[in-house]
């Protein structure tokens, strides 16, 4: 069983499925796959995912959503790509992180995580064969970059690609509770824009059905 991460109802407008409710978010099941609204920003995200998952099984877990592009992503407006990796941008010290604070966020065994969380290798790649999706390196705040400037600053020191406001949290509650989890993002417009009427965000959310109805 697959489960479906949107932050928002409109990132999975384009679902079709029972409806139900969990504690006031809304949900859909279908053949072989079950969607839940997680709600936007990273407490959200990580408390609909532990509470949901707590007494149901699922063989594999996909955040979708869209997200802000950083100039030197190498892609274009409405193009989606999946997460190698997630950063936690704005936990610990503004040029240091968790690490400059001395002690990790994260700890599973010999693996000690600071800002830095892996999505799933194999699901990913699987994805990234079936889609014919690039990998890249997502950027989560839960702050936004206000302007350009902001963006490419961002960029440069974590080294980044896309941005967004819930994958880090995803990431780390997939880790932590052992659920195999990938992430996957259309961009809607360039990060550090604010002038809403540059994002194309309907163009995103079509990039992002036309992969989601691939793989359930």
């Amino acid at each position: 069983m697959l489960l479906l991460l949107s932050p928002t109802r409109f990132e999975a407008a384009f679902l079709k499925g029972r409806k139900f409710t969990f504690h006031g978010r809304a949900g859909l099941r279908g053949e072989g796959w079950v969607w839940l609204e997680g709600g936007v920003g990273k407490v959200n995200t990580a408390i609909s995912l532990a509470a949901f998952t707590q007494r149901r099984k699922f063989d594999r877990v996909l955040l979708f959503g869209i997200a802000g592009m950083y100039p030197d992503a190498g892609l274009q407006i409405g193009d989606a790509a999946l997460a190698e990796k997630e950063i936690q941008a704005d936990l610990g010290l503004k040029h240091g992180g968790m690490k400059g604070l001395g002690f990790p966020t994260l700890v599973l065994a010999s693996d000690r995580y600071h800002n830095r969380f892996s999505l799933d290798r194999a699901f990913t790649a699987e994805l990234s064969q079936t889609l014919k999706l690039p990998r890249k390196t997502f950027l989560t705040r839960d702050l936004v970059s206000e302007n350009p400037t902001e963006a490419r600053q961002l960029s440069r020191r974590w080294e980044a690609d896309l941005e967004n406001m819930e994958g880090a949290a995803f990431a780390q509650t997939c880790l932590w509770l052992g659920l195999k989890g990938a992430e996957l993002r259309a961009v809607s417009n360039l990060a550090g824009v604010r002038d809403k009427t540059q994002w194309r965000i309907k163009q995103a959310v079509e990039s992002l059905e036309h992969h989601i109805l691939r793989i359930i």
